[in-house]
């Protein structure tokens, strides 16, 4: 049998396998709250035999969302959400919620004004300019992400995933890119890595129970972003803080967006998932040159991932184009502790189980990358299923 179906203990949390579905955004939050499709959505995950399923891009502040979809952890959404990981549960997996804010990524419409950020920062993004947070909004935002570990523990998640790479909030800390402050958050790289501490501890504090994971970025992907060799050094220190883990991934939303994921660019579907006409434009003037094409090929991280192995002695999560039996073998006996599986799992999420029955020893998805327009589109999906 192979390693990958194993059972593994992540912080005291038994996990049946050693394959876990990541955060992938799912689109399925109107009004914020969670719907009867996000339920569906991880139950089938569930079902399929991962070991683990990831809830996304959970905002902790009503100022942090990027889009109307997004889910705002708040109190009246724990009812929902704990039919979701009642829903996984029983179907034997774990279940995970992916908190986080958006920081300068942050949708003008939704928070009522300018975003904020570690710096006034120009956003090409979302064409606006970022709000230097202040010492109060800072402290709130630690509170917020401790509030949302709480309800994340109220709702019945067995982990919660620290939102800090891609360039959100606090990776915009991290990256020497955004933060050019010259304060107790910024300059060095310790500065830097304050806020990304003070979350950990916080979120710590009031969520004993739950297993805490957090995702950083290898590389930013482009000169003058955070290089590895920093990053290594960050996750050293949220070692020495405590953390369970690190979901590593790479990228920077509004420099690099398919960094983190390579293979095709797909512009026609983007366009027609944009509900304002200048995004459309924009997309349709420049986005061949600001959305750039990486060339896809399997376990695309894991060159730069094994520095981070050789760093840290906690358990890893390696993403990154994982897609066959023969490249989670070999991160395995790497010693890259779980695999997390994104496309591949919206292809088919009964893959796992094929994998481990030998019905199958690859996925069948192609890197077309038309899923991620699909979020505009009522909901993450495969075109191509």
């Amino acid at each position: 049998m192979s390693l990958a179906f194993t059972p593994f203990t992540l912080a005291g949390l038994q996990l049946r396998n050693r394959l876990v579905k990541p955060a992938t955004f799912e689109g399925m939050c109107p009004g914020g709250m969670p719907s009867e499709a996000l339920v569906e959505h991880h139950r089938r995950v569930a079902e399929g035999g991962a070991a683990m399923t990831t809830v996304a891009y959970a905002s902790i502040s009503p100022d942090g969302r990027s889009y109307p979809t997004q889910l705002l952890l708040r109190p009246d959404a724990v009812a929902g959400l704990r039919r979701l990981t009642t829903a996984v549960h029983r179907e034997g997996a774990a279940a995970s919620l992916q908190i986080g804010h958006c920081g300068y990524f942050a949708d003008r419409r939704l928070v009522g004004g300018r975003p904020l950020g570690a710096s006034r920062r120009f956003n090409a993004y979302g064409l606006s300019f970022a709000r230097a947070m202040t010492e109060a909004q800072l402290e709130r935002v630690i509170g917020d992400f401790a509030q949302g570990a709480h309800i994340a523990a109220e709702a019945g998640f067995d982990a919660v995933e620290l939102h800090f790479g891609h360039g959100y909030l606090v990776s915009q800390f991290l990256s020497p890119y955004t933060n050019r402050r010259r304060d107790r958050w910024g300059g060095s790289l310790e500065n830097r890595s304050r806020l990304a501490v003070e979350v950990l501890r916080a979120v710590r504090r009031v969520a004993p129970r739950l297993v805490v994971l957090a995702k950083v970025n290898l590389r930013d992907g482009f000169p003058g972003g955070l290089e590895l060799a920093e990053s290594m050094q960050v996750a050293q220190h949220l070692e020495a803080e405590g953390i369970a883990g690190l979901v590593l991934s790479a990228g920077f939303v509004s420099r690099t967006p398919l960094y983190m994921l390579r293979g095709e660019v797909p512009l026609g579907p983007m366009m027609a998932a944009q509900d304002r006409w200048w995004a459309k434009a924009g997309l349709f003037l420049f986005g061949r040159l600001f959305v750039k094409a990486y060339p896809f090929e399997e376990g695309f991280l894991l060159p730069e991932a094994r520095y981070m192995r050789a760093s840290v002695k906690l358990p890893l999560v390696l993403l990154g184009g994982i897609k066959s039996q023969v490249t989670i073998d070999q991160a395995l006996g790497e010693g890259f502790e779980l695999l997390g599986m994104g496309r591949a799992l919206l292809h088919d999420p009964d893959l796992p189980r094929k994998l481990e029955a030998g019905a199958a020893s690859r996925s069948g998805c192609t890197p077309c990358n038309e899923c991620i327009a699909e979020m505009d589109r009522g909901g993450v999906r495969c075109t191509r299923r």
